[in-house]
């Protein structure tokens, strides 16, 4: 299966490194490793560190990657745990890019996309002893899961969804299940309205459920504001509310304390012409601070 990646935001991003001391650099989201290569192709002195929570996606930088020989080096790790990362205090650039990968949503065994027919996984380390999307529907109460939909996608419809969810007379299990319930819940006047897929907000929130995305973020930036190098750029390119929200608070906090400087005072997005030829780019927006040198 071929798939195929293209970074968002690439060019904003490699503006920011070139105009900061880049020699060791830190991709704490690796996925199929195209931030990393365009930074291994654009400076050939650097290196490149990256790490993701997904083994698929590490094999798969490995294999791209190879030819950079000593520059490129790739761990299996969640950036939630980047303290336990032996010297991540020597790196000059640190960057994370929050979406899920082309290869998560590509391979419908995966369970990540609505478009594609697959068992209800969503786990981003299918290794971790955790709840795949449909235990989590088989063995959340109503409440409970009406909460996720609303908090972690933003679904006005989630009390709705949650019921109908809880009422099927067989459990939901693969994607198209999910999809299925969902349009048949949804009155077609509101369908209509949304201007998106409707099952978008639900398989948004189940992946976030799932992956404690939100969890393992706090935790990042609370070890970011530690572990960072003196001098060092960070940069974080996300997708939806929640995640902006995170990134955009701790920067606030960290400048306020005085541990640096917001280098964008509002978030830079896709351009038309990235959108129109990348449309998965359309809700990326990139922040960028910069750490105290003393």
């Amino acid at each position: 299966m071929i798939i195929h990646h293209e970074p968002v935001l690439l060019n904003e991003v490699l503006s920011f490194v070139t105009s900061h001391e880049h020699s060791r650099i830190f991709d704490g989201t690796l996925g199929l490793g195209g931030y990393s290569e365009a930074i291994l192709k654009n400076f050939p002195e650097s290196f490149v560190f990256g790490i993701d929570r997904d083994n698929q996606a590490i094999n798969f930088s490995r294999e791209r990657l190879k030819d950079y020989g000593n520059r490129f080096y790739a761990h299996h790790e969640n950036f939630g745990n980047i303290d336990k990362i032996e010297n991540i205090n020597s790196f000059d650039v640190y960057m994370f890019d929050l979406g899920v990968s082309n290869m998560q949503i590509t391979i419908p065994e995966r369970g990540f996309s609505f478009q594609n027919d697959g068992y209800l996984d969503m786990r981003m380390n299918p290794d971790e002893n955790s709840m795949t999307a449909a235990e989590v529907l088989r063995v959340t109460d109503e409440k409970t899961l009406a909460k996720i939909f609303w908090e972690y996608g933003e679904e006005r419809y989630s009390r709705l969804i949650a019921s109908a969810i809880k009422k099927s007379k067989s459990p939901i299990t693969t994607t198209a299940e999910l999809v299925n319930l969902i349009r048949d819940t949804l009155p077609a006047p509101v369908q209509r309205k949304m201007g998106t897929h409707p099952a978008r907000r639900i398989f948004q929130a189940l992946r976030i459920y799932v992956n404690n995305e939100t969890g393992e973020l706090e935790k990042l930036l609370k070890a970011l504001k530690i572990c960072a190098k003196k001098n060092s750029l960070i940069i974080f390119v996300s997708y939806h509310s929640l995640e902006d929200r995170l990134v955009k608070k701790n920067f606030r906090e960290w400048q306020n304390e005085n541990l640096g400087k917001i280098l964008t005072k509002h978030p830079l997005i896709p351009s038309d012409e990235e959108i129109k030829s990348n449309y998965k780019s359309r809700s990326g927006k990139l922040r960028a601070f910069c750490i105290n040198s003393d």
